[in-house]
């Protein structure tokens, strides 16, 4: 399969579901005692997707792989917030372990996407 868009590719589609997991998990009456911290893994669950589709669109390879870097940051700001979660009981062990189960996975491709693309010869749509 070609990718034509950033919805094509599975790592986009797997931090979407990370952003909706963060969403769902973060709506109980727990969070509601701290809103700011509510917002801030809310904020970085979407920035995974977005810098990813960011990256993409932007159409250059360099700039590809620097959003891919941006978005493995959000994803270990993430697992760094689902422990705070956890120790203060705002999320199950359940759900911490699902988060990190995501995170980890979506790391590793990120990661893996970064080093295909330092090896490709393609430089993408736009001009150096």
């Amino acid at each position: 399969m070609k990718i034509k868009t950033f919805e094509d590719l599975s790592i986009w589609q797997e931090a979407r579901e990370l952003c909706k997991y963060v969403f769902k998990v973060t709506s109980g009456d727990l969070f509601n005692r701290d809103l700011r911290f509510r917002s801030q893994i809310r904020s970085a669950s979407g920035s995974v997707m977005d810098n990813i589709a960011e990256g993409f669109s932007r159409g250059g390879k360099k700039e590809f792989i620097h959003f891919l870097y941006i978005a493995k940051g959000s994803c270990s700001e993430i697992r760094s917030q689902s422990y705070r979660a956890l120790d203060f009981q705002f999320i199950s062990d359940i759900q911490h372990q699902e988060i990190l189960a995501h995170t980890a996975s979506i790391s590793k491709q990120i990661f893996a996407l970064i080093n295909y693309l330092k090896e490709t010869k393609h430089i993408g749509h736009k001009f150096r």
